[in-house]
């Protein structure tokens, strides 16, 4: 009797286990690891999105991705974020530490390939299963966050400054879920998850969490009654506090009341006072964080977004951010406006961390803004819609028969 040849074909079948391997990682296990392990998303990212690509590899899932990458690096916001990271470069011609600076420019090209090989490797159609690990993910991770507290709270810095970061983390990737869930018309589960996220964030020792959480929740309001305004909305605050950043200590002086020489907005005052010409070149990379050990910055200068990128990159880089900044939010109102208020919410909630102080240099931050953003993409590919045909009886049809005249 001949045998049947098999119709089992063991690359896709091997691709389809490493990439449901992938997105567990990215979207199970790492919400819950950022809460307890300081490294963990950096670790985490890099291994998902290797499994996502060896994946890809395997079955070829991801042939358009090559033609939206390509689109997008030839768009205005593709331009202008090549600039910056040229700009970046240049300016370890005038840093005063170029072997930090040179590792953290690494790190920075590094984030940017992650990025483009995480987007080329995901396939072009996500299957729904693998989307609800996400929704899952972050609930359990809000629900650990908030059991944590009530039990006590790590008894060194280092452990709760820890657990506030996941948190941030925690508040960063809710906005994809709760838009998977929305997407999905599951909003009463969408509101519980982002209830259970503000409960973690209320009961968190610090604040930060919660105000991200605020901004982005704000956000998500406005651009649910009307996507384009929201969007609008939130390139222009951004873009606008990012070119007028330098004129933030000025206006702020007057309800500030009187400051002494060693507030935050004395230095900055004082830092464009000083040096002038500063504001157009910078200081260079890296030199926001490391100056404040050498003495050449005051420690208890502004540890902020809108303050680093001036005192670094100057009037080139903080414009090219904010081109970078207004194309990414305006052009994200497209094809899935569904899909527009959780990207507002997310970049908001982004904006607002890095405007209050989160570490925006740091490895951790870049990860999770790469993680953040394939996400979405990923949530954006699983919108498709497949409708059953419509089962219908068939009907046959009798033969024609002549009938007979009974006259």
């Amino acid at each position: 009797m001949p045998r049947i040849p098999s119709q089992a074909d063991p690359s896709s079948d091997a691709a389809a286990i490493l990439r449901r391997l992938g997105f567990a990682l990215l979207f199970f296990v790492g919400p819950v690891a950022v809460l307890f392990a300081r490294r963990a998303i950096v670790i985490l990212g890099p291994v998902a999105i290797i499994l996502l690509v060896l994946a890809a590899l395997l079955d070829g899932s991801s042939r358009a991705s090559r033609q939206h990458l390509a689109r997008l690096v030839r768009s205005p916001g593709g331009i202008a974020g090549f600039v910056l990271l040229l700009w970046t470069a240049l300016s370890l011609i005038w840093t005063p530490f170029l072997p930090e600076a040179t590792e953290r420019l690494f790190n920075l090209i590094g984030m940017v390939v992650l990025a483009a090989a995480g987007y080329l490797a995901l396939p072009d159609r996500m299957r729904s299963a693998n989307l609800y690990m996400l929704s899952v993910g972050i609930a359990v991770a809000a629900i650990a966050a908030s059991i944590v507290p009530l039990l006590g709270m790590p008894h060194t810095d280092l452990d709760e400054q820890n657990f506030e970061r996941g948190l941030t983390l925690l508040t960063l990737f809710a906005w994809p879920a709760v838009t998977w869930l929305h997407s999905r018309d599951r909003n009463l589960e969408a509101i519980l998850l982002a209830v259970a996220v503000a409960v973690a964030t209320v009961l968190a020792p610090g604040a930060l969490p919660l105000q991200g959480l605020a901004a982005g929740a704000a956000i998500f309001a406005v651009t649910a009654i009307s996507p384009a305004f929201g969007a609008r909305f939130t390139a222009l605050v951004m873009t606008g506090l990012v070119l007028l950043a330098p004129a933030i200590p000025f206006l702020l002086k007057p309800f500030a009341g009187p400051l002494d020489h060693e507030s935050s907005l004395a230095i900055w005052r004082s830092v464009i006072i000083d040096e002038p010409l500063r504001l157009v070149t910078g200081h260079g990379l890296e030199t926001a964080l490391r100056g404040r050990f050498a003495g050449l910055l005051a420690p208890s200068a502004p540890s902020t977004f809108l303050f680093e990128v001036w005192y670094e990159l100057g009037l080139v880089g903080a414009a090219a951010s904010a081109i970078v900044l207004y194309t990414s939010a305006t052009g994200a109102v497209g094809e899935r406006p569904l899909l527009v208020p959780g990207i507002m919410a997310t970049f908001a909630s982004a904006f607002a961390l890095g405007c209050l102080g989160i570490g925006t240099a740091q490895a951790w931050w870049f990860t999770a803004l790469v993680v953040t953003m394939l996400m979405f993409v990923a949530i954006e590919r699983g919108q498709f819609r497949t409708r059953r045909p419509k089962a219908t009886f068939l009907r046959r049809e009798r033969p024609l028969v002549p009938t007979r005249n009974p006259a």
